[in-house]
This record gives C-alpha cells, structure tokens and sequence, in this order.
C-alpha cells in the first residue's frame, strides 16, 4: 500500500465518525492513526460498530487512547491534543518501532469493543461464577471490589488480543513487545487493581500458546479463560 493511499485510507476511517475534524488532524494523531489502521480496517471488515472520536482537548487524566461506550456503539478516543503524557508509554523505543506498539494499544482497544458488541461486557464465560469478597459488611466496599474484578478481567482479555493481534501479524516482533507491555504491567500501583493483568499476560510469554488460527478475539479466549482460575 502506498504511503499516500494508506494516509488517505486512515482519514476515510476518521471522516466516516467525525467529519469536520478529519481534515484538521494534528501529525501526532495522523501517526497514531495511521500505526492503528490495520486494527481498524480489520474491525471494520467484521463490521464492528466503532466511531472514531478525536478530543480537541486532553483532560488532566485523559489516556491518549479509550475505548468508551454510548447508544449501542464503540467510541475510539485519541486524547493527544494538549496531553504531556501523549507519547510516555513509548518512551525509550526508537521512532522507527512504536507504530507496532501503536498498533498492539489498538488492538487491546477493539477487544474491549468486541467484547461489548458480543454483548459479553463484564460477563464471566460458561463455567465461571462471579468470586470475592461476598461476606464484606460494607456494601459500598463489596460493590467497588466487585467492579474492580470486572475490570481486571476485561482488561487481561484486551492485553491477549493485543498480544494475539502482534502474534499473527508480526511475529518477528512478538518478543520485544511482549517485553514492553510486560514492563508496563508490572509498574503497578496497588495489587489486583483494575489494570493488573500481570496473571493473563504471563501466560502469553509463549507466542505460540496463541495457536495460526489468526482470529486474534477467538485466540485470545483460551488463555483468558486460563488466566481467571489464577487472578485471585
């Protein structure tokens, strides 16, 4: 794909959500975009209901990239815009290696809205029941922990499809960002929090625990299935 046609292609993915921004996207975001376009294209082929949404303005706490959720479709966010903290995630990866990393954040991204377009969100798969803190005397407390669960797991579902995603499409470099995404993982605030996927990403060490099906959502499952006997 030529350099100019694979530009055009990622803003005819944006100007399809956000038609007056799609002309006025900054270099940073045409980059992000651009790293996150075979994700993007991929989903759109499954016909995933995903709009792409630029923010004028970061927050002080916005992610440079979400997945959010409103009237029954997936919102991609690019906070870049304004946002110091755009880029920390790639800090002291060459230039030349981060559109994967880009692309591997885009992938843990789609799987969230996979999840919810399968209508799955927070939902245990058949054979699991819901464990915790059940005799807890503060409700208030027993609901947090419990909220805190739903979203540990549905982020270790989203770090395999981004490792899975990596795995079929660029199997030479599964090594160096698995490496990187395991550091990202172990910097952890507080144990067992909602972005502790240290117990799935651990199994994922192996690349080839993923299996050649290339469906990097079904790929993933196995290990996430795996991965909730060992979050405890």
């Amino acid at each position: 794909m030529s350099k100019v046609f694979f530009a055009a292609a990622v803003l005819g993915l944006v100007a399809q959500a956000v038609p007056a921004c799609a002309a006025d996207l900054t270099p940073l975001e045409q980059r992000w975009l651009g790293a996150a376009f075979p994700v993007l294209e991929y989903s759109r082929g499954l016909k995933l209901p995903i709009d792409i949404v630029v923010q004028p303005q970061a927050g002080p706490n916005d992610v440079p990239m979400a997945m959010g959720f409103a009237g029954g479709r997936c919102k991609l966010v690019l906070s870049l815009r304004g946002n110091p903290n755009a880029e920390r995630q790639l800090e002291g990866v060459p230039a030349d290696e981060q559109g994967e990393l880009i692309e591997a954040m885009a992938a843990h991204e789609i799987g969230h809205c996979w999840r919810y377009a399968q209508g799955a969100w927070h939902a245990l798969p058949a054979g699991f029941v819901e464990t915790g803190e059940e005799t807890a005397a503060d409700p208030s407390l027993l609901a947090a922990s419990k909220a805190m669960r739903e979203t540990r797991r549905e982020e270790g579902y989203a770090d395999l499809v981004a490792l899975a995603w990596i795995h079929d499409r660029h199997p030479g470099d599964y090594g160096r960002i698995y490496a990187w995404l395991e550091r990202l993982r172990q910097d952890q605030p507080v144990a067992h929090n909602g972005h502790d996927t240290r117990a799935w990403v651990r199994l994922a060490r192996d690349g080839a625990r993923f299996g050649a099906a290339g469906k990097p959502f079904e790929d993933a499952a196995p290990l996430w299935r795996e991965g909730l006997l060992s979050d405890d």
